[in-house]
């Protein structure tokens, strides 16, 4: 169980995994990276990213007996998470930073279907828009890299 009370949860598509963290973003933002376009076949995704203490499975345990991942042959410090039902990436684990990530679209949803919590998850900005599929015509800024850790290219 979480140690904190949870400020964002989510799970996979069947619910089968679940997830809750317990602290804000440190980075909230549509990633446009050629990684993230290949491994969800969608133009970009929102990624928010958290120090892994913040991040707890919360699906019953034991926890790895619903999970299935993938490492990154490009950079084997990164685990992706996935549900073994329905195989929908939920998380993933950065090693060289102990940083968790997770997908915008996996988390909870109210009876409207908006995010709950969005006042929390929503995207500051656009990260490696360089490699953008299609222009995205909104009020954030575009980054070459990382936020604030890259060229701003509005």
């Amino acid at each position: 169980m979480i140690d904190h009370v949870p400020l964002l949860q989510g799970s996979c598509f069947c619910q089968a995994i679940s997830y809750a963290v317990s602290a804000r973003p440190i980075l909230s933002a549509y990633c446009h990276c050629t990684s993230c376009q290949r491994l969800t076949s969608c133009p970009f995704v929102h990624t928010m990213h958290f120090d892994a203490s913040a991040f707890t499975w919360t699906h019953p345990e034991p926890h790895e007996s619903r999970l299935d991942f993938y490492d990154n042959i490009l950079m084997p410090y990164k685990r992706r998470y996935r549900c073994k039902t329905c195989g929908v990436g939920v998380a993933s684990h950065n090693y060289n930073t102990n940083r968790v990530s997770i997908w915008g679209a996996s988390l909870d949803r109210d009876e409207d279907g908006k995010v709950v919590g969005w006042d929390i998850a929503k995207p500051t900005a656009h990260q490696f828009y360089g490699t953008r599929m299609l222009d995205v015509n909104d009020e954030l800024s575009k980054w070459q890299g990382y936020q604030s850790n890259s060229d701003c290219l509005d």
